[in-house]
């Protein structure tokens, strides 16, 4: 993929679909094209938020850690944005990142990430609204679970 592709394909991810072209280019120029093959892990969670990750083809299932076993709290894919919550939320990641199908991700340091965010309040509020999203989705999944413990 060439660095008019790469850039092409961050204009199309709703977070930095309003961003400045200039910072969209900065995006494509300082991010890592990466592939990770069915079943590999990404990133763990408890590891350090030290990027962000654009997925440009295939899934990816994210799952957090509980007494039985991983759960399954989301599938994300195509122009999808991961690893951000531990970026902004200053934390240890909060779950685990592992390819579904073999995936192609760009991956964003963190403080590229941070830069090109404050500098636009559109990706600001995008990416909030993604982050209620993933909560709610979260929070609907993690409430199926307790009430299945309580059968």
């Amino acid at each position: 993929m060439t660095l008019e592709q790469e850039f092409e394909l961050i204009r199309r991810v709703p977070i930095f679909s309003t961003t400045d072209p200039s910072m969209q280019k900065l995006l494509a120029f300082s991010s890592d094209r990466l592939t990770y093959e069915e079943g590999q892990l990404m990133f763990s969670a408890g590891d350090p938020p030290d990027s962000a990750y654009i997925v440009m083809e295939g899934e990816v299932d994210i799952t957090v850690p509980t007494p039985k076993g991983p759960l399954l709290v989301n599938t994300l894919g195509r122009n999808d944005v991961i690893g951000e919550i531990g970026i902004f939320g200053d934390v240890p990641r909060t779950a685990t990142a592992t390819a579904r199908t073999r995936i192609e991700v760009l991956r964003i340091s963190r403080d590229v990430f941070v830069n090109v965010i404050r500098g636009n309040p559109d990706a600001a509020i995008a990416l909030v609204r993604i982050l209620a999203d993933r909560l709610a989705k979260t929070t609907a999944q993690l409430r199926r679970m307790a009430a299945e413990a309580g059968k």
